[in-house]
């Protein structure tokens, strides 16, 4: 039996209770593969209980859970209590949360799991805790170098509609500016050509590197930029024999057609990147980090509590996301 994948509990005021019993429930229907959520069993059951779900739980060690899956939603205990009700982080919410990650790491790690799956983290909360990095990819990427590990992490937006990876994240655009290098172009690009190799099963991705500027700076009469930073950036992938496109104008990469010719735009910035994914493929799209010694991939969306514990919470980016971490295990297997 392979391994499960170990889901995190993410925020616990927030949906990811939610989508996770949700997903749990469609297991059978949706044929989804064997995991385990990371966190508190009392807790989850009380979502249960406030959303009117018929959930069996099972208490369970991380090498259980597959066995237990079918009957039960296995639940591996980190020790830690989560106390929040639906939309109020309290006290124990970012402990809880950072606790789960941190033992889902530990499980790929020692080959209890096959992939991590992140449920959504309210960042507020965890900095009111003292949580020092701008998001999750970067404490994966802290997590990695504890064990040895000096990756440079990548975060990809994935769906089957279109893949896409920002050079600089959660950075201000002015930061973003600041940051660009055609040294981490390249850089993000050869992560991407190996990630998509390794672990989706693309013999020779293509790659469309999009220009910063409006038209890919019109041979630099919108700014020098692509001419100096991101056309040699995209020669020097070319003769490693890497199959890169670019600088090509934003605003014509993305739509059906254009979207054929490549299996991974290269965006020069956060919205530049996620604006299209997200209006592409708004429910189904996955979060996935690249880059690292295991395999991360999360939903696209965040904790939600407007709606926790309400019912409404769509569990299609966790389906998806707990989808195609199985895939990648089995690519990488």
């Amino acid at each position: 039996m392979a391994q499960p994948l170990a889901l995190t509990s993410g925020e616990p005021a927030g949906i990811g209770p939610d989508i996770t019993l949700a997903a749990w429930l469609r297991r059978r229907e949706l044929d989804l593969p064997p995991f385990y959520l990371l966190g508190d069993r009392a807790s989850l059951a009380e979502r249960a209980r406030t959303l009117g779900l018929a959930v069996e739980f099972a208490e369970v060690s991380a090498e259980e859970a597959a066995a237990a899956f079918a009957r039960a939603l296995p639940v591996v205990p980190t020790g830690k209590a989560a106390t929040a009700q639906p939309g109020k982080p309290d006290g124990t919410s970012a402990e809880a949360a950072l606790a789960s990650i941190r033992q889902a790491v530990a499980d790929v790690a020692s080959g209890k799991a096959s992939a991590v799956v992140t449920n959504p983290i309210a960042k507020n909360v965890l900095y009111r805790a003292g949580f020092r990095h701008p998001g999750h990819t970067e404490f994966l990427a802290e997590l990695a170098a504890r064990a040895g590990h000096a990756p440079q992490p990548v975060m990809m937006l994935w769906s089957p509609a279109l893949a896409v990876v920002p050079v600089t994240i959660h950075v201000s655009v002015r930061q973003a500016l600041a940051q660009l290098t055609t040294d981490l172009i390249v850089s993000t690009a050869r992560i991407v050509v190996a990630d998509m190799k390794a672990r989706f099963g693309i013999a020779a991705p293509r790659l469309a590197i999009a220009g910063l500027n409006p038209h890919a700076g019109e041979d630099g009469t919108l700014g020098m930029e692509d001419v100096e930073i991101v056309a040699p950036a995209v020669e020097i992938l070319r003769r490693e024999g890497i199959v890169a496109r670019g600088p090509l104008p934003a605003d014509t990469m993305f739509h059906a057609a254009a979207r054929k010719t490549y299996d991974c735009a290269l965006c020069m910035y956060h919205d530049q990147a996620l604006i299209p994914i997200k209006t592409v493929a708004f429910e189904d799209a996955v979060n996935v980090t690249l880059g690292l010694p295991f395999i991360r991939t999360s939903p696209d969306h965040g904790t939600a509590f407007d709606i926790a514990g309400t019912g409404k919470a769509n569990p299609s980016s966790l389906i998806a996301a707990l989808r195609l971490a199985a895939r990648m295990a089995a690519a990488s297997s």
